[in-house]
């Protein structure tokens, strides 16, 4: 089936993304909110941004092109790994009703635990939907924001899209080694179809809405980038941010897919570089 090679909110992940990226970045578990959770840091500058994975997402297997290749000279990139994903586990990741909320609550107290007044956060996919509600919730602490592949609502047409991938075992052999090897074979399809089950619950609310009543509550300047060929969110999603978050810019990638931070690694951190620079 084609939209496994083209992608999904998290699962499109290169080999490439999972090589050691550099000896330069700094590990370790802080305890937060009742959890150990995982974090790798590096860079040295004064500008502190958290990368927020994709849906059982992991530094590891996420972000490794921006941990190796953002300037460190500027900033302080930390990545972490959400309660129940990665190496943040125990405990077993679950999806109650505010998974959302809880989400941005670690990442927020990670941050603050590590020792950040304010810093900026880029997140992908879920980890978008997460830095939008820490934004929102946030106002004071973050400093800019830049997101891609996140929605504010969940409507018919995505559960539909979520649901043609909710079998791991009709996806490509090399679409589920990343994460067969961080969960293994068993686990991971089952968190795969928990996690499906845990965003099409938001189909119920009014709207189906994940977030949307907290955008206009973001202050800070965010960039919301597309990829033109992302099979997994219509442009509407980011169409819906662009109007509903004061100020905000929406940047197109016509070649881009869901991973477009992977796949079109130069572009990207570049265009992010910039940015947090303005």
């Amino acid at each position: 089936m084609a939209l496994f090679l083209l992608g999904r909110r998290g699962f499109q992940r290169v080999m490439t993304a999972i090589r050691p990226y550099c000896s330069s970045v700094a590990s370790g578990k802080k305890p937060v909110n009742g959890v150990d959770l995982y974090y790798e840091q590096t860079g040295r500058g004064k500008h502190a941004v958290l990368l927020l994975p994709g849906a059982l997402g992991s530094t590891k297997t996420d972000f490794g092109p921006q941990l190796k290749s953002l300037a460190k000279e500027r900033f302080t990139v930390v990545g972490w790994d959400p309660r129940g994903y990665g190496q943040s586990r125990p405990p077993d990741r679950d999806f109650p009703p505010d998974f959302f909320e809880r989400d941005a609550k670690d990442a927020v107290d990670l941050m603050k635990t590590l020792g950040f007044g304010k810093f900026s956060l880029l997140g992908w996919s879920d980890g978008g939907i997460t830095a939008l509600v820490a934004a929102a919730r946030n106002p004071d602490l973050i400093n800019k924001m830049v997101v891609w592949g996140a929605n504010a609502f969940v409507s018919q047409q995505d559960l539909k899209l979520y649901n043609e991938v909710r079998d791991v075992s009709k996806w490509s052999a090399r679409m589920r080694q990343p994460m067969e090897e961080v969960y293994g074979v068993q686990v991971f399809a089952k968190l795969w179809e928990a996690w499906v089950d845990g965003i099409a619950q938001f189909v119920h609310r009014p709207e189906g809405s994940i977030c949307m009543e907290l955008l206009p509550l973001i202050s800070c300047p965010t960039l919301i980038i597309h990829g033109e060929k992302d099979p997994m969110v219509p442009i509407l999603h980011p169409e819906y941010l662009l109007k509903h978050i004061k100020g905000s810019r929406l940047h197109l990638m016509p070649e881009g897919k869901h991973n477009l931070h992977l796949r079109h690694a130069d572009e990207f951190n570049t265009l992010v570089e910039d940015f947090l620079e303005e």
